[in-house]
């Protein structure tokens, strides 16, 4: 397989992740700050702020009164913004067209259906009332390529290579979630004798990872910040949780590089230690520094990437 084919691979599975999880946030957000507790919580511009802030394009002068329908379409329908859903899914497709052999054309073709759907949706309907629609759509549809990403291609090489962007866009979009909810929850400060720990702003972040039910299962009790942090970035059975996605990463890394022995400047070897050090990581030691752990998942995932790009997709 030539490197730039392996690279497309890559980064179609990528964008394909990066466009759910940001539909997704962008859904619960919104959605619950109409059920919030408090007077903040419930502010649109509160929300606005929070998916800029998610995105990666935040606005840190509270002075500027967002546009809502503005916001909106930036992070769903506009082409010219990088982070966009439909910049994602555009990409996602280019990729695919370009290592249209080594998928199968049940996959090419649901994500080409994806693209046909993002690119034609009516960006006046959109912004004004069809918000859920939108979300719900493109999230039901990433799964649709998941399902076909598993269930129709060989489970070799390639497969390997989708799953490696796969993982390591989900724990990079898991890690952006958790630090800006964990952000609102300083903001929006409650009550209950521990305004951070008890934040409605918890619940809000299970449920934007699709975790809410799994999480009270396990815990048999209402989130706070503890089991909340516990269960997104420790746990290795919770499908969207970091360790899950490093061990998944760890998995798949181990098809592209068969030595026994690692050399310490290889990709296997990086996320060998990362997964070692998150397998034996006290929730309390993240706790120390909530925001600067979380910086330090994503830098560590960046590198991973770009480590993984020089060692086997270099061209």
């Amino acid at each position: 397989m030539l490197a730039r084919v392996a690279n497309n691979l890559f980064w179609m599975g990528r964008y394909i992740e990066r466009a759910e999880h940001i539909a997704r946030f962008m859904n619960v957000n919104y959605f619950s700050s109409l059920d919030a507790p408090h007077q903040l919580s419930q502010s649109r511009q509160f929300v606005l702020r929070s998916m800029l802030f998610m995105v990666g394009d935040p606005v840190m002068d509270d002075s500027i009164e967002l546009n809502e329908e503005e916001v909106l379409y930036d992070i769903g329908l506009n082409k010219d913004k990088f982070y966009s859903v439909l910049s994602s899914i555009k990409l996602a497709r280019e990729n695919a067209s370009s290592s249209r052999d080594l998928i199968s054309t049940e996959l090419f073709e649901a994500l080409n259906k994806f693209y046909h759907f993002v690119i034609d949706y009516p960006s006046e309907t959109y912004m004004k009332t069809n918000l859920y629609d939108f979300t719900v759509n493109v999230t039901e549809m990433t799964a649709v390529l998941r399902g076909k990403i598993r269930g129709t291609l060989l489970h070799d090489e390639v497969y390997a290579i989708i799953m490696l962007g796969v993982n390591i866009e989900r724990a990079i979009q898991i890690t952006r979630i958790v630090n800006t909810k964990f952000n609102d929850a300083l903001m929006a400060q409650g009550s209950y004798g521990d305004p951070i720990g008890n934040s409605y702003e918890w619940s809000t972040l299970l449920k934007c990872a699709e975790s809410y039910d799994m999480m009270r299962r396990l815990y048999k009790k209402s989130p706070n910040s503890t089991s909340t942090l516990e269960f997104l970035l420790l746990n290795p059975n919770c499908p969207r949780s970091f360790m899950n996605c490093i061990n998944q990463v760890y998995k798949h890394i181990l098809v592209l590089d068969k030595k026994v022995e690692y050399a310490k400047a290889s990709t296997a070897f990086q996320v060998g230690k990362i997964r070692a050090e998150y397998e034996f990581k006290l929730i309390e030691e993240i706790q120390e520094d909530i925001q600067g752990n979380l910086n330090n998942i994503l830098n560590k995932m960046f590198k991973i990437s770009e480590n993984m790009e020089k060692e086997f997709f270099h061209y």
